[in-house]
This record gives structure tokens, C-alpha cells and sequence, in this order.
């Protein structure tokens, strides 16, 4: 069963990946309820193996394509975000003082926390893109211009799996020019 979600997992963020257009070293904001994946309600019936599955196969993924993971924690913990230190420091995260359990946290956080090399929370990010497993709502977490990505990958075990992508505002009104191929 572990295996099942895991491939699941990583199929879907492979094709985000492949959509999305990603740079290593771009920040992927991670949401994911092992309960919804079980087929239950989102923090009913937490899972550690099922979220130890997930992450595993996500941070393989990640690494990989030079990706950054910041996974985040349910909302008894506010939404905070698992990073590594080193993700922190690049990009100027605010650290918060709390470890992520099962009951609170959730399940993808607390082993974001356990397999991480140098873990810590961070109160927001502003993530590239991100992958959602089980409508955890990380929207929050997203640059301002989030566009949605549809999947074909759209499940992980019961759980719906929704993603996007961020892009630049378009500034300017109806003489401006958003491609540098546009003539002059």
C-alpha cells in the first residue's frame, strides 16, 4: 500500500515539476493530510507510515530537480512550514519555536522534521509552486500571482491532489508588452 502512494505522490509532483517549469532552487510549498489519503476526514485519521511514504518519495523527487520543500503543518500549528535551516537562511524566513507531532502538525510535517538534515519552522514562506495533497489549503504559502495547474496525477490513495505554479505580476495597461519576441 506504502509503495502505491508514494508512486502516486511522486508521479503527481513529477508532472508539476514537468508543467511548472521550475529552476533549482526554486521553494515548493508541500500540504498533505494522510487522513484524506487513508479515505477519512483531514485531521481524523492521521497516518506517520503514510506520511513518512509520501515525504520520502517527495523529498527524492525534490532533490533530484534541485528543489527546495517547505511541507506544511496542519492548523493547529497555524500552518507553519518544516524547512531546512539552510532554505531559511536563503531566503530570510522567520523561525517560530515548535516541533511538529502527529496530533499536532500533521503527519507529512512531523516526518518532513524527522527525515530533514538540519529542520526548523518558519511562520510563512512565498513558495514558487506547490503540490497539495488533500486539500490542506496552501495557498497562503504561494506567491501572490498563483496559477493553477491541473493534473492528471490528481490523487494520492482517496486523497484529491490540486498544484500551482507562481509567475510575475503583469504590470502595466494596453501599451505594455510582456514578451521580449514582440516588435518594437
Amino acid at each position: 500500500m506504502y509503495e502505491n502512494i508514494a508512486g502516486e505522490a511522486e508521479a503527481a509532483f513529477q508532472e508539476l515539476i514537468g508543467i511548472a517549469g521550475f529552476h533549482p532552487g526554486d521553494l515548493i510549498v508541500i500540504g498533505g493530510s494522510s487522513s484524506e489519503i487513508r479515505g477519512g476526514h483531514i485531521g481524523k485519521d492521521s497516518s506517520y507510515e503514510v506520511g513518512r511514504a509520501v515525504m520520502m518519495a517527495l523529498m527524492k523527487t525534490a532533490e533530484a530537480s534541485g528543489l527546495r520543500l517547505a511541507v506544511q503543518c496542519c492548523e493547529h500549528l497555524n500552518r507553519a512550514l518544516v524547512v531546512e535551516r539552510e532554505t531559511m537562511e536563503r531566503f530570510h524566513l522567520e523561525e517560530v519555536t515548535v516541533v511538529p507531532w502527529l496530533h499536532a502538525g500533521g503527519a507529512f510535517a512531523t516526518n518532513a522534521y524527522d527525515l530533514f538534515h538540519d529542520p526548523v519552522v518558519v511562520q510563512e514562506v512565498e513558495a514558487h509552486g506547490g503540490l497539495d495533497i488533500g486539500l490542506t489549503m496552501i495557498g497562503m504559502h504561494l506567491r501572490r500571482v498563483a496559477v493553477p495547474v491541473r493534473l492528471v496525477h490528481d490523487h494520492v490513495g482517496s486523497a484529491l491532489v490540486t498544484a500551482a505554479r507562481t509567475r510575475p505580476p503583469l504590470i502595466g495597461g494596453e501599451r505594455a508588452r510582456y514578451s521580449r519576441t514582440e516588435q518594437h
